[in-house]
């Protein structure tokens, strides 16, 4: 009995010890491309990433492709300075700078930055392939894999435009958050297929319930991409969960300005 007992004791302190090494950020705000714009960072770089995390957001988001030879990499365009990312060899891109020396980041080179900190969520975003489904899905299981082998599964949130690499992420990972984007799936059949969130543009919400709908059925709400001070007062009014924005700085002066309100 003493030993059962001194057992479950260890297991809760190590339990708690763990988890108490996480402190998200709680707030609404993710860095589109992660925190570029203001300071001039090249989107989706490892400078953009580190500043999101020192602005507080609660999430980074970055855009993964995979080029010809297989190798995952961090941008948002098909494109990388000329380059067609799935035509070409990762060798190639190699030969092309950023504005600030950085060379394009690979998946697991982000995923490894992003692991420093715990309190800024990486926001993976699985860009669909130009080439086919199949590949599609095959850059979607290399960036499970790759999270699992820099082992930031806790870290890591995922979206995507293609409805299958949402479904294909929960079928390995069943307890990850997904979230929809493209705007043309119905938060009741998102929920049935398990996703946990939806992020539609936020024109998408201003349909008479929609927001309210999605949360009623316990669905997360982000809008994107939302870079006005009006946009982002009404998103706020709305109680939405999440707002991904170019200019995560005016986003949380907004948040605290109506905060600040809301206690007056």
């Amino acid at each position: 009995m003493k030993q059962a007992f001194i057992f479950t004791l260890m297991v809760f302190i190590f339990t708690t010890s763990f988890a108490q090494k996480f402190s998200w950020n709680k707030n609404q705000v993710i860095a589109h491309r992660g925190a570029w714009k203001k300071n001039n960072f090249p989107q989706n770089s490892i400078a953009s990433l580190n500043e999101a995390v020192r602005l507080g957001c609660y999430g980074s988001e970055f855009d993964v492709w995979m080029t010809a030879d297989g190798i995952l990499v961090v941008n948002h365009d098909p494109e990388f300075q000329g380059l067609t990312i799935e035509k070409v060899k990762y060798e190639e891109l190699l030969t092309k700078t950023m504005s600030n020396g950085e060379k394009i980041p690979t998946l697991e080179a982000y995923l490894k930055e992003g692991k420093k900190q715990r309190s800024t969520k990486l926001i993976l975003e699985i860009k669909p392939s130009l080439i086919s489904k199949e590949r599609g899905i095959e850059v979607t299981n290399k960036s499970i894999e790759m999270v699992k082998k820099v082992g930031v599964i806790d870290w890591t949130e995922y979206i995507s435009f293609d409805y299958d690499y949402c479904k294909r992420v929960l079928e390995v990972l069943p307890k990850a958050k997904v979230a929809y984007l493209k705007g043309d799936i119905s938060a009741e059949q998102m929920k049935a297929d398990h996703l946990t969130g939806v992020d539609y543009h936020y024109s998408i919400y201003q349909k008479d319930g929609w927001i309210e709908n999605a949360k009623k059925i316990g669905l997360t709400v982000n809008a994107w991409t939302v870079n006005t001070v009006p946009e982002i007062q009404w998103l706020l009014k709305q109680q939405v969960d999440y707002i991904t924005t170019n200019e995560p700085e005016l986003t949380f002066e907004e948040v605290k300005k109506f905060s600040e309100k809301k206690e007056n």
